[in-house]
């Protein structure tokens, strides 16, 4: 099966395809556009983030610690 995304030009094309649909020749599903998909899925993060606030030392800390890692690769190539 094949999937394609279709944008619809004309606002009446949506009742072609909802009668191919009927005849059970197609399946129509709306989907999100990514911004809002984005979005959703911060508010989501957000939500579950029940830390405190991280302070300027731990957020640089952090940020070594990947850079070290990330040198080590490098210097293992």
């Amino acid at each position: 099966m094949k999937i394609y995304q279709i944008e619809l030009l004309e606002p009446k094309a949506l009742s072609l395809l909802e009668e191919l649909a009927k005849l059970n020749l197609i399946r129509v599903q709306e989907v999100q556009p990514p911004q809002a998909k984005f979005k959703g899925l911060l508010k989501k993060m957000r939500e579950k983030n029940t830390q405190e606030e991280l302070s300027l030392e731990e957020i640089t800390k952090e940020v070594e610690n990947v850079r070290k890692k990330r040198y080590e690769k490098r210097a293992k190539i």
